[in-house]
């Protein structure tokens, strides 16, 4: 059973930047793909940005120049820098990861931009 753990949530104020970890319990390049979605309070999940096992990246138009996805294979861990972060960026943020027949989902990690 894949394990997706998230973590750096925080309380940030506006402008401010976090860093998000998804440590995978095996090799990440196992998976075609590991994305990050997010939810915020009765709203749906929504794609925020994933990598590809080639490396390709590709980003929502939401987050487009202020976000970015990355990842470090020896650690097995994706990351999602976020920068200049505004109140509707408020959500829980979840790790996903796919192989040619199965996903997996993280437990999530609460980011909140708030003054």
């Amino acid at each position: 059973q894949v394990q997706l753990v998230e973590s750096g949530g925080a309380l940030v104020q506006p402008g401010g930047s976090l860093k998000l970890p998804c440590l995978a319990f095996e090799n990440i390049f196992n998976f075609n793909r590991v994305a990050w979605y997010r939810q915020a309070p009765g709203k749906e999940r929504d794609f925020v940005a994933s990598i590809y096992v080639d490396g390709r990246t590709q980003y929502a138009d939401f987050v487009t120049g202020r976000f970015t996805i990355s990842r470090d294979g020896a650690a097995r861990t994706v990351y999602l820098q976020m920068n200049s972060l505004r109140p509707e960026d408020t959500a829980v943020y979840y790790c996903n990861a796919v192989t040619l027949s199965r996903q997996y989902w993280g437990q999530g990690t609460q980011v909140t931009v708030s003054s």
